[in-house]
């Protein structure tokens, strides 16, 4: 029995917390519309070494969409040792100097130096290699849990967009069966529109001749049929249900598809030779603006 893979939206989040050697940390994941997969870290300092993992993980779920991938990690006990940065210090001392005689105003306190950003950088003490170890692991765990639910949270939205999906190929499946049956599409309309514009034109049709009318009729209705559009268009019905049907990562295809549903529904209006038509024609071209609306959201 065949699994069903159902489709899968690109946008969602998801977050998965836990604590380990001492710390406790955060990994959320988040993810938008994107024309491929497009994975990005934000790490803190000294975990850079988990951005391969984290990378795999996520293209082991996923196929298409701008992802971000945040990791937080916060020590339980305070320690680590405080540096004075001498650089950032000069610069300040340098600034102040530059200001003597300019402003008006009293000098800063050592305290207020010291507490401008940047000028004493504290750092967390290391851990020892096996700690350390424990930690990447755990967080690599907890990321794993949050790109599931990431990946469920997709499908669960990718489920209500393909429902509207379906519904649009409904409305365009009606609409090619009304311009399939529409009376103005045959030779006898158009046989019938000609002479009344013939009238109007020059007083009497009939001068014209039953077939000198009849070779023009036919002229009109062969410049004006849609039998291929109409054709191509049930065609695409056909394909877009299969591609929504089998699911899975389809958003490409059925983008695909949705530009192949304008061509020809543009097509129909630029033959069509009745107000009629022109409107199915419109309505047309409205549903599938609609339907390619929510394809671009489809992984």
């Amino acid at each position: 029995m065949t699994r069903h893979i159902a489709l899968a939206s690109m946008t969602g989040y998801a977050r998965a917390t836990g604590a380990a050697a001492g710390a406790h940390f955060a990994c959320e994941v988040r993810s938008v519309n994107g024309r491929g997969l497009d994975i990005r870290t934000r790490l803190p300092p000294g975990f850079d070494a988990l951005e391969v993992e984290l990378r795999r993980l996520a293209s082991a779920r996923l196929t298409r969409g701008s992802v971000t991938v945040s990791v937080s990690v916060e020590r339980d006990t305070a320690g680590g040792e405080v540096f004075l940065n001498r650089q950032a210090l000069e610069t300040v001392l340098q600034a102040l100097r530059d200001l003597e005689g300019k402003v008006d105003a009293r000098k800063p306190s050592r305290d207020g130096i010291l507490a401008l950003r940047g000028v004493l950088d504290q750092r967390e003490a290391p851990l020892d290699p096996g700690a350390e170890e424990g930690l990447n692991a755990a967080i690599l765990t907890a990321a794993a849990r949050a790109f599931d639910e990431l990946s469920d949270a997709r499908r669960e939205e990718g489920e209500r967009i393909g429902a509207v999906l379906s519904a649009r190929i409904g409305e365009i499946e009606a609409l090619v069966a009304r311009a399939e049956v529409h009376p103005a599409r045959s030779r006898e309309a158009i046989e019938e529109r000609l002479r009344q514009q013939l009238a109007q034109l020059i007083g009497d049709a009939a001068a014209i001749g039953e077939d000198r009318l009849a070779q023009e009729a036919l002229l009109l209705a062969t410049k004006a049929d849609i039998r291929e559009e109409l054709d191509r268009l049930t065609a695409h019905v056909a394909s877009a249900r299969n591609l929504i049907a089998g699911g899975g990562p389809v958003g490409r295809k059925l983008d695909f598809l949705a530009q192949e549903f304008n061509r020809e529904a543009n097509t129909l209006c630029s033959k069509s030779n009745a107000v009629e038509l022109t409107a199915i024609g419109l309505d047309l071209k409205a549903a599938i603006d609609q339907l390619r609306e929510q394809v671009q959201n489809i992984e």
